[in-house]
């Protein structure tokens, strides 16, 4: 039997979703848990493969099991094995012919960047954070200059294992919600750091260290020394994954919004 689950987690004290040697990553974690409810070894596949201190409220796995349980051991049983900041939101079977990574075509991000004078105390690694104020209409326009099919290689991280730069930005939003900044993108895939090297990018606009038309010039040259360094991870959350109706998977994206969590 094949099933799919939906994940949250903190991801401020993992070493990232992807399993590595000595654990401490959120498929570890998650793995672990699984197979004291299975009674068998689990290996599980996400649908992103989230960095160090990236977090996620609409992560996707599936995982194959012998192991016939009700769907409330998946969600329930496995949430009083995980750590407090991991949590399974959903368990619901699929066909073998369902992969959480291959199935999906979009996924989707949001950073939340806390824009004032002084440092994070609550939102410490939870948001990023910039000191200068920033003009985040001049932000818009430059994010909108990604949108579509591009080459990313500007953005994308030394050691990105992708086959190609090539993605489809179809959403590059920016809204501020009191002291927040909150970004919004949604493309076919992302390149390894691709969002947070684009936020730090934005950022240099919101400065006004550069016009909104610099995008057009990074996304042409193709050349990430020129755009700007990376932005921290903790303001970055996978906040859904894009699947064909046929699939019945619950909704793509949590309502995740900033102004309900505003202290």
């Amino acid at each position: 039997m094949r099933i799919a689950l939906g994940v949250e987690y903190d991801g401020s004290i993992w070493r990232g979703w992807q399993t590595q040697p000595g654990g401490e990553t959120v498929q570890d974690a998650l793995e672990a848990a699984l197979g004291r409810i299975a009674g068998e070894k689990i290996s599980v596949m996400g649908a992103g493969r989230t960095d160090a201190g990236v977090h996620a409220t609409g992560q996707v796995a599936h995982f194959d099991t012998r192991a016939a349980r009700p769907l409330t051991a998946w969600v329930r049983g496995v949430n009083t094995l995980l750590p407090p900041t991991i949590a399974v939101r959903w368990a619901q079977p699929v066909s073998d012919a369902f992969h959480a990574r291959l199935s999906a075509y979009g996924r989707c991000y949001r950073y939340l960047l806390l824009n004032r004078a002084q440092r994070p105390g609550l939102w410490h690694g939870r948001a990023g954070w910039h000191h200068l104020p920033l003009d985040e209409e001049r932000m818009r326009r430059a994010a909108r200059l990604l949108l579509g099919e591009h080459d990313f290689s500007a953005f994308r991280a030394a050691d990105c294992q992708a086959q190609t730069p090539i993605k489809t930005m179809r959403r590059a939003g920016i809204e501020r919600v009191g002291e927040l900044l909150v970004f919004d993108f949604e493309a076919d895939a992302f390149l390894y750091r691709m969002v947070r090297n684009i936020v730090g990018s934005l950022v240099y606009i919101g400065q006004g260290k550069h016009p909104p038309e610099w995008i057009d010039e990074l996304l042409a040259s193709r050349d990430r020394t020129r755009a700007a360094p990376t932005f921290a991870a903790a303001g970055l959350y996978l906040v859904g994954v894009r699947y064909e109706q046929h699939w019945q998977l619950p909704a793509a994206e949590n309502p995740f919004l900033p102004g309900d969590i505003v202290p």
